[in-house]
């Protein structure tokens, strides 16, 4: 882990920069799995399972037998623990339920806006080195609580053609029941388009390497939406004299350990901070059994000194970090100050961990700097926002000579009549 001490700001650009991503080698992969799923379906995907897993499919959906094993091998404490983490996802997702509020905006003018579920959902689950079954509860509960009347779920299948338990049992609890044992490319292609078994959907969510995410690009192309451009797995630590390095040193590592190309920024206003933090990631390190992988993630993360923690905050708002944590005694005093992250962890017990698993906040977040600009997933990631109007014969009195003027202005005679052969009207009665 690099250590970089007082960066003059005209660095700090280049210091936020991600490791770049080069799809333009896989995209002419990506295109030719599309196209052979379009136009041969089940075939192609079986196919193309055999390939990339390894593995020869009879069927694509998960039977009957195969979930009511998997029910029965996940341990009863791992069971109370997601049933746990699903209440708290359930109870946090539920305060975000829009009520209806109608705005008399002009005497007898009156507004408003309801959202409507997404018709069909499609959910990827990775399910190789890490079965993500926290992503299942992550996605499923909120498109559950917005009404989306059919929910797709996808994951890839292990050398015997099963997937996780565990996924299985977590979809089960939060009742979804179109589970498919298809992964990567080829179940991006089947969800945009549907074939024989896997039904087409209208967005796709869910995490996934880098050919995953290179084909939720590809899908957008063909007018399926898609949760929010993904990328590596990041986090940001501001830690004052305050932290305990052992805990900042977890909550780096527990990142690191994501993959290769994870990346870890650690900012401090305090030097002995870092040199404790980074002590503790090398004692730390060794016991992981997934110590390779978080090794090379540490090859391109950082460790910056800074002046003071407001400098800090300001790094980090230029980085936009998908997680940040605050381990600083003042934490509630530079909130206000936060603009760009995914989700913020306060405090020396505000682990990442608990956001990624059961605190109730959702874990799909927007990386690669994309949370200038894009929030993490909600209940309005499946849901559309439809506005609503009732103008009355008082309402369209009032406000239309200003319609009139407007449209006249632009040139648009045909906006101008709508309003003027109902004001005659009116004049009639």
């Amino acid at each position: 882990m690099k250590t970089i001490q007082f960066p003059n700001p005209e660095t700090w650009t280049e210091l936020s920069k991600r490791p770049l991503i080069d799809f333009t080698s896989i995209s002419d992969t990506v295109q030719k799995v599309f196209q052979a799923i379009k136009n041969n379906g089940d075939g192609s995907v079986k196919a193309y399972t055999n390939l990339f897993d390894g593995v020869e499919l009879e069927k694509l959906q998960v039977s009957e037998d195969q979930i009511k094993k998997s029910l029965e091998i996940v341990p009863k404490d791992l069971k109370q623990a997601i049933q746990l983490a699903a209440a708290n996802i359930e109870k946090f997702h539920r305060t975000q339920i829009e009520q209806i509020q109608k705005t008399e905006t002009t005497a007898g003018v009156f507004c408003w806006r309801e959202s409507r579920p997404i018709d069909r959902v499609g959910i990827y689950i990775p399910g190789g080195t890490a079965p993500l079954f926290s992503t299942v509860l992550m996605l499923g509960i909120p498109a559950k609580i917005a009404g989306c009347p059919e929910i797709v779920l996808c994951t890839p299948p292990d050398k015997n053609g099963n997937i996780n338990p565990t996924i299985v049992y977590t979809a089960q609890l939060i009742g979804i029941t179109k589970l498919f044992k298809v992964g990567g490319i080829q179940a991006v292609a089947a969800m945009t388009f549907g074939t024989e078994s896997i039904p087409a959907v209208d967005k796709i969510f869910g995490p996934g390497n880098q050919y995953v995410t290179a084909a939720k690009q590809q899908a957008q192309n063909y007018g399926v939406a898609i949760d929010m451009p993904a990328g590596p797995s990041e986090v940001l630590i501001i830690a004052d004299k305050s932290a305990v390095p052992s805990f900042v040193a977890a909550d780096l590592l527990s990142q690191a350990e994501h993959g290769t190309d994870s990346q870890v920024i650690l900012l401090s206003d305090n030097v002995q901070m870092i040199d404790a933090v980074l002590k503790e990631i090398s004692i730390q390190i060794e016991t992981l059994p997934r110590k390779q992988m978080a090794s090379q993630a540490l090859i391109s993360s950082k460790a910056i000194l800074l002046k003071t923690v407001e400098e800090c905050i300001d790094f980090s708002n230029q980085y936009a970090p998908e997680h940040l944590i605050l381990a600083i005694e003042n934490f509630n005093e530079v909130i206000p100050k936060i603009t760009n992250a995914g989700s913020v962890f306060l405090g020396n017990y505000s682990c990442e961990s608990a956001g990624d698993y059961a605190s109730g906040t959702n874990h799909t977040l927007p990386t690669n700097g994309y949370a200038r600009n894009y929030s993490g997933v909600s209940l309005d990631s499946f849901v559309k926002k439809i506005t609503f109007q009732e103008l009355t014969s008082a309402g369209i009195k009032n406000m239309g000579p200003a319609i009139e003027l407007m449209a006249e202005a632009e040139q648009l005679q045909a906006h101008k009549n709508a309003v003027s052969i109902r004001l005659k009207t009116l004049d009639n009665v």
